[in-house]
């Protein structure tokens, strides 16, 4: 090391320090050594040429352990506002600035402050945000870093207006770089002091901004992904609700318009349409709305208000477009099944033209809406067909009620007059059983269409539960004792009445109690057990007939449906007795409870609610 860059040494002071003194004693006294003060001067002169050198020296180790702390900080943090902080806090430590600014640029290019501090390191608020543009965009422009020591002097920048204002002295700035790109600025100045900033600072300054560059860069990156996630975490949720929405309605209109109404909401459509295509060619069917009102004639002229609709259903794609004076946007989507477009929904707004974004996610609404307006229109087809079969059923049972009793009036007084043969009488007596069970298969159908159809009624009253089980043993107790089964009643004499329908309640122990004696074979015992269950009468009726497995417990019920084996099959019945009964106890606001054991036996259970004291 040269004696210039040599350390300075306390001895070396402190023998300046008395050299000094003596030279102003000499001085006092009049008595000055010439060559003394000359050499005195030249050694004076050399420590102070090595204080400034020594000065810089620890400025500028100062500065790149300054920049190492930093490039060690700014890689902490994925925070978007941290990372911010940090490259300020760095700024303004590393140049002394008055003033700095770090400002970005937005989607269209123009510089955005994110962030700005003063000497003291405090926030600036907005109004205080005035530095020279010309300096920054300068630096965009030519992705060089600027320094001036003096801007209102320098002739790049003296005229401009922010220059002279704000009276803006020393200024530097450099630009921020990442994937080839300048992304935005770092901008330091001095509104009093000029020649505040050398090139060295300016180095400084631009090494900390390419580090700086590169932790934004990663915090904006991560930023983005972050928004984007969460955003398709919202359009996943708000789908969801939509589905939801959706599969809990089988009406088609109020599944269009749920449709309609989310995909509005969702990408910020103001108005909706959507229309079915039906036939082929295919025509638009029923126009549905949402957002405005508009006649049925705007279903003939669908493609009039939207000419390019004919060209997505030729494409089967989405289709954005703008009005020729730019001012209304829409979105034209198909609905597809099976590569078939079966419907059009049209999303309209003012100004901003939908986006690719906005677009998948009405495909996505749609495609959901799709599926439960088809299943809404299946279902009202079904239901129609149901009703018709029903109304059918109904006419057909009723027509045939007249001539099937004619034809057993006819029979049993064939057999009254008497002078047949015994063969004679008992073909009468089977054409007579014939009808009997035609009329039972009759009024079960006649039944189950009422049922079916919504046509049937309830026609409630008080009634006493004596009455109804002494109707049902009148009723069955010629059966009972034709198959020799022992009938056992278990009810108590203190029942209260119930209010219910007295027929419909008299059918329901009917049919158990019947199903129990023909399931129960000869020399059983049925069981009418009757009584009270919190508020409710208890009806049971207990066998000790074939009994059911677990499958058939499943599939009793079912239209038409009987046990395959020999001695169910040997027993009348139209497998539609039970789903009657079934159906009846519902009406009445309960359900049919079953246990049952193969070949033990079976226990069919319901309950009717108590009539409140009047």
């Amino acid at each position: 090391m040269s004696q210039n860059n040599a350390r300075i040494t306390e001895i070396e002071i402190a023998n300046m320090r008395n050299n000094l003194n003596l030279l102003r004693s000499q001085l006092k006294a009049g008595r000055v050594d010439e060559a003394f003060f000359n050499k005195q001067i030249d050694k004076l002169d050399n420590l102070l040429l090595r204080v400034g050198e020594e000065q810089a020296h620890q400025s500028q180790s100062s500065k790149f352990e300054a920049l190492y702390n930093v490039s060690r900080m700014l890689g902490s943090s994925l925070d978007l506002q941290v990372v911010l902080d940090q490259v300020m806090d760095a700024i303004i430590q590393l140049t002394g600035a008055e003033r700095g600014f770090l400002m970005l640029r937005d989607d269209d290019g123009n510089l955005q402050v994110k962030a700005a501090r003063n000497f003291d390191q405090q926030n600036l608020d907005s109004g205080d945000f005035k530095y020279s543009r010309t300096v920054c965009n300068t630096v965009i422009d030519s992705a060089k870093p600027i320094l001036t020591t003096n801007a209102s002097e320098d002739p790049r920048f003296a005229g401009q207006a922010s220059i002279v204002a704000q009276s803006l002295r020393s200024i530097m700035a450099t630009p921020l770089r990442a994937r080839g790109q300048v992304f935005g600025v770092v901008y330091v100045d001095s509104r009093a002091l000029a020649g505040l900033f050398r090139e060295s600072d300016l180095a400084a300054l631009d090494a900390l901004s390419s580090q700086a560059a590169i932790a934004l860069d990663n915090a904006l990156l991560f930023n983005e992904t972050d928004q984007a996630l969460s955003q398709r975490v919202e359009q996943l949720r708000q789908l969801r609700r939509v589905d939801m929405l959706l599969n809990e309605t089988l009406d088609a209109e109020k599944a269009v318009q749920f449709t309609l109404e989310w995909a509005c909401k969702l990408v910020g459509a103001e108005r909706g349409h959507f229309a079915l295509l039906i036939g082929n060619p295919p025509t638009f069917d029923t126009l549905y709305h949402y957002g405005m009102n508009i006649g049925e004639s705007f279903v003939g002229t669908f493609t009039e208000h939207f000419p390019p609709i004919e060209l997505v259903i030729s494409m089967k794609r989405t289709l954005p477009i703008m009005s020729d004076d730019q001012s209304q946007a829409a979105l034209i989507v198909p609905s597809l099944k099976d590569q078939e477009v079966r419907g059009i929904m049209v999303l309209e707004r003012h100004g901003e033209a939908f986006n690719e974004e906005q677009a998948d996610l009405t495909e996505r609404i749609l495609a959901r809406g799709a599926v439960a307006i088809e299943n809404a229109l299946l279902y009202e087809r079904v239901q129609a067909a149901n009703k018709a079969k029903s109304e059918f059923v109904g006419i057909v049972a009723h027509d045939l009620k007249s001539p099937m009793t004619g034809i057993k009036g006819y029979a049993e007084l064939l057999i009254m007059l008497g002078g047949l043969q015994e063969s004679q009488v008992n073909y009468l007596k089977r054409i007579s059983d014939t009808v009997t069970r035609m009329e039972i298969l009759v009024q079960d159908l006649a039944d189950i269409s009422r049922i079916e159809s919504g046509h049937f009624y309830m026609e409630e009253r008080r009634v006493r539960v004596g009455d109804v089980v002494q109707a049902v043993q009148d009723g069955t107790m010629p059966q009972i004792k034709e198959r020799n089964h022992t009938f056992v009643m278990d009810m108590p004499d203190n029942l209260p009445d119930l209010w219910v329908d007295y027929y419909r309640l008299l059918q329901v122990l009917t049919n158990l109690v019947s199903n129990a004696y023909k399931y129960t074979p000869d020399g059983g015992t049925i069981t009418l057990k009757i009584g009270r269950d919190d508020g409710r009468v208890r009806f049971s009726v207990i066998d000790t007939g074939i009994g059911l497995t677990a499958e058939q417990i499943a599939k009793l019920g079912t239209k038409f449906w009987r046990a395959d084996d020999n001695f169910t099959r040997s027993q009348p019945g139209t497998g539609l007795g039970f789903s009657i009964t079934r159906s009846l106890v519902e009406q009445m606001g309960s359900t049919i409870e079953i246990t049952s054991v193969p070949q033990k036996g079976s226990t069919f259970s319901f309950s009717i609610a108590i009539t409140p004291e009047e």
